[in-house]
């Protein structure tokens, strides 16, 4: 029988419905041909790209070859780096200027190689240019929150193959953030406690829906997930801000983080997918209520009328039995 569930991050009611009880050969994606276009993003082709603003090198000229990672404005972005972040009323109208920072992390140089595919040491070089960009970013006042995200395949939003990560400083705290802060602000008066680190409690307790353990991190499928095997990794202490990962944290997460995508490739026969981070604004002065974490949601579930007209989402798989075939697969 069907089932209603509320994430108790956003308050949204989701859809799990065991009837269709999807299992992972169940989904049936087309397979993307590989176009062999040409790639600005492959090495030899630096000086097509805006320059650099982060790159990890064997002592070479920026915006030559001999990078392993590297980090370069959008040519083509959604915010541009002039303007103030006043807002302005007309009418019950708001409005302000489009302020904000894109830019595009190049996570090798292998055209073909997708982040399960690199080496623990390569993924946290990845790590390192992430982590250097929201440091640099952080001190501009103009802006207030940093969203990093991946869309791995042409389902997905991949308008590039070669594997690269996105990152948009913004001058607001996106929606999604808002719902978490409040949640967790209410939860944190009423409790004296993270909301987060209950739920990672709730679920080690639980078992069910956990995925993998390393440690310094958790992975499981939320209780209330929108999408089929979404999968969401957290640090088990707590940690507000993305930038608070310790190098100790940092070598276990290139790790683990790899795995969880390799457990997800596998079991799914390499699905599209988006990957986001959530982490504390920049401006927000109590972070002792918020917890960051990486959410994984391969790109599996139709988002049609009924999601885009109620929020709401219908998902195929319970995610005890997501946690499950992932806990089993080969990694």
């Amino acid at each position: 029988m069907p089932e209603l569930r509320k994430d108790p991050l956003s308050n949204r009611w989701v859809i799990i419905s065991a009837e269709r009880g999807k299992r992972p050969g169940d989904f049936i994606l087309p397979k993307t041909e590989k176009k062999g276009d040409f790639c600005p993003f492959c090495t030899g082709n630096e000086g097509i790209t805006p320059p650099e603003t982060y790159a990890l090198r064997d002592n070479t000229a920026p915006d030559t070859s001999g990078w392993q990672v590297r980090v370069v404005p959008n040519k083509f972005p959604a915010l541009s780096p002039e303007g103030t972040s006043e807002k302005q009323m007309t009418g019950i109208y708001q409005q302000m200027a489009g302020i904000g920072i894109h830019e595009v992390i190049i996570e090798t140089t292998d055209h073909n190689r997708q982040l399960n595919d690199l080496s623990n040491t390569e993924r946290a070089h990845v790590l390192d240019a992430y982590l250097n960009r929201f440091k640099a970013l952080a001190n501009d006042p103009r802006l207030n929150y940093i969203m990093l995200f991946k869309n791995s395949g042409l389902l997905a939003g991949a308008s590039l193959e070669h594997p690269h990560t996105q990152l948009i400083a913004l001058p607001l705290t996106p929606k999604s953030i808002e719902e978490e802060l409040s949640t967790a602000i209410t939860h944190y008066n009423e409790h004296n406690t993270c909301v987060f680190c209950d739920m990672i409690q709730s679920e080690i307790k639980n078992q069910s829906r956990i995925v993998d353990e390393s440690e310094h991190f958790i992975a499981f499928c939320p209780y209330a997930p929108r999408f089929a095997f979404e999968t969401w990794i957290f640090p088990k202490t707590h940690q507000s801000e993305f930038t608070d990962l310790t190098d100790g944290q940092k070598h276990d997460l290139s790790g683990f983080w790899g795995n969880i995508l390799k457990r997800q490739s596998n079991v799914l026969n390499d699905p599209p997918y988006n990957f986001m981070l959530h982490t504390a604004p920049i401006s927000h002065a109590n972070k002792s209520h918020f917890h960051w974490h990486l959410e994984i949601a391969p790109y599996l579930n139709n988002i049609a009328g009924f999601e885009r007209g109620t929020d709401y989402y219908i998902n195929p798989t319970p995610p005890e039995d997501a946690a499950e075939h992932l806990r089993k697969a080969s990694i």
